[in-house]
Parts: structure tokens; sequence; C-alpha cells
């Protein structure tokens, strides 16, 4: 374990280090493992843009920006932070709930605003035909596409990107020449997940979307009683990949993560 402190990592006791050498199966979580965990607005498309009438991209912003006001969630922080670089003036939000896997509802100055994927807009009835080719179309571009309604009516939609870590291609196919199998693992839809993990070249069937928080750990354990006889290590950094790092051979969490992830984990990447 000396060794491995000399080489960046942090290996938590021997049975950790024996148990290394048997993976054969790798599952990468997508956001802050193989991308560098700072997603950034990188397109809009708004009502105005549609009908040329309606709101544009700061009204949109405002919106969304105060909606996720009380959110912690990675994307949200990042439609805050394009409102704020623009300068508009953002209000808390009132009746506040998040959605696991689905977005958040909540009032931003006595609207009713919600701000998510197709499935929480089906759950409220509320229509989203109009949007629907351009949100396939910034899919297929790999960004995260995030629809927001305002008073029951879609007014926009959102596409926020991460980039995708400098050294993770040469990690991948070193791992690759060891003979391991390699999985992707996100939240994200399917088009999306494609984009970014055909540039890592990934097998599309290993590639694994729409994923929910809840659904990691389940996921591990399915590759482990799959018949295939896989001894799983998965890569995550988040407070969502911690149950994930529990059920699998060997958790390995990047140093740069959260704290659950770093303590639920055998090994750290420093």
């Amino acid at each position: 374990t000396g060794k491995g402190a000399e080489n960046g990592l942090l290996i938590k006791g021997g049975d950790s280090l024996e148990s290394i050498n048997t993976i054969n199966t790798v599952v990468f979580d997508k956001t802050g493992t193989l991308t560098i965990g700072k997603p950034k607005v990188s397109i809009m498309f708004t009502e105005k843009d549609l009908t040329d009438k309606g709101y544009d991209e700061n009204e949109l912003l405002i919106y969304a920006g105060s909606a996720e006001m009380g959110s912690e969630h990675p994307l949200g922080r990042a439609i805050i932070e394009e409102a704020n670089q623009r300068g508009l003036s953002l209000e808390t939000p009132t009746e506040f709930d998040a959605v696991p896997g689905k977005g958040i509802k909540t009032k931003v100055k006595g609207k009713e605003v919600l701000i998510g994927n197709n499935k929480l807009m089906l759950d409220n009835k509320i229509t989203t035909d109009d949007y629907r080719a351009k949100f396939v179309e910034f899919q297929q571009q790999g960004v995260t596409t995030i629809l927001i309604s305002v008073d029951k009516a879609i007014r926009g939609i959102i596409g926020i990107s991460d980039k995708i870590k400098d050294q993770a291609p040469y990690a991948l196919d070193k791992l690759r020449e060891k003979g391991m199998e390699l999985y992707m693992l996100t939240g994200d839809n399917m088009q999306t997940a494609l984009s970014i993990g055909t540039q890592l070249d990934f097998d599309e069937q290993h590639i694994l979307a729409e994923v929910l928080p809840n659904e990691k750990a389940l996921t591990i354990q399915k590759l482990q009683q799959s018949g295939d006889n896989k001894i799983v290590g998965m890569v995550g950094d988040g407070i969502n990949d911690a149950p994930a790092l529990a059920q699998a051979d060997v958790g390995i969490a990047i140093g740069s993560g959260t704290d659950v992830a770093i303590e639920t984990a055998d090994i750290v990447l420093m």
C-alpha cells in the first residue's frame, strides 16, 4: 500500500490490494469520472426562437436559475452560473420538490416551474411536441438536454455539456489492453450517452443509460450475477455512486469526489 501511495493510490488494506488483481470488468460512472464534472450551459432554444414571441434566453434563465436555487445538482448549478454570468437577478423559489431521476418542480414569482426530462413533463401532462426535433438534435450533440416549463407550457430547452477528461481515452485503452470489459453508467438519455460513449470507444451494448441514482447498485449486482464470472470494479465520484461502490467487488473513488464516495470505496485515486 506504500507503493500504491507513491503512485497516487490510497489502498484500504491488503484485501483491496488482492481483490484489484482479480477484476475483469470495470464500470465507470460518466459525470466527474470520465468527464471533468464541471457542466456548463452550451446551447439553448427558447419559445421566442420557436414562435418569434414569448420567452427569450434571459427570461428562460431567470425562471430556470431561480428554480434551481434550491438544488445542489451540478446541472442546476450550471444554469445558475450562466444566469449569474449574464447579470440576471434570481429569486428564491417556493414549494421546492426534487423528483429523483426526473427533475424539479417549484414556484418562481408565483408561477409553477418544472425543470427536467421528458418523463417529468409527461407526468404533469405538459406537451413537448413542438420541441421534440430540437431536443433530439441537442441529444445527438452529446449535451444533457433539459426542458423548462412555466405555467404548464414548455418555454425552452437548455443544453449542458461536460468536457471529457484529457486522460480518459488513454486510461480506457490501457485497461482494454489488459483484457478488461468496460462499461459506462449514466443517468443521461441514450442519445446523449451514445454520443459520449462512442467518443470513448465503449461498445454500444456496454453503454448503460437512463440509470436512476437508486438503480446504480442494482446494475452492478446484475453484472455480477450475469453468469460470466464477472469480478466488477466500479469507478465513481459522487454521493449517488456510494451504494454502487459498496456493491462492487472493488469500489474505486476519484480523490476529488464526495466524502461519502471516498469513505465507501476500497481504493481512492488521489
